[in-house]
């Protein structure tokens, strides 16, 4: 079973968003990096650009196949990690940790994310 910190939130598309003084760091879940299997390649948006909830922002590529990365948030990029573009393999090894993708920042508190019980509950539905 896949690793649901309580402290995140969550997409339905797998991804997780931390929030802390209005910056939303995002990153995939352990179970969307399982999924995905090795993952050789990562697109992400460009620091100053744009990003709105739901569109995809960039792409993962993985030895299996290539998948959309959705913007959870709204609001502008503000900082993108350089260790996961030149090592992509650091999103299976640590998808909450070293593995987060990039930051956003956003006004107010993000809507429509899920809970870690509620993630929990959606990741189980698909693996049966």
């Amino acid at each position: 079973m896949s690793t649901v910190p309580d402290h995140l939130r969550y997409t339905a598309e797998h991804e997780w968003v931390s929030v802390s003084d209005g910056i939303t760091r995002v990153g995939i879940t352990e179970y969307a990096a399982e999924q995905l299997g090795d993952i050789v390649y990562v697109q992400l948006p460009e620091s100053g650009a744009a990003v709105t909830a739901g569109e995809p922002c960039g792409e993962l590529e993985s030895t299996k196949s290539v998948s959309d990365l959705y913007a959870p948030v709204s609001g502008e990029v503000v900082d993108v990690n350089p260790a996961v573009v030149d090592d992509p393999a650091v999103v299976n090894n640590d998808p909450f940790g070293e593995g987060w993708l990039f930051t956003v920042r956003v006004d107010g508190d993000p809507d429509g994310l899920l809970d870690a019980d509620e993630y929990t509950a959606l990741i189980q539905e698909d693996g049966e």
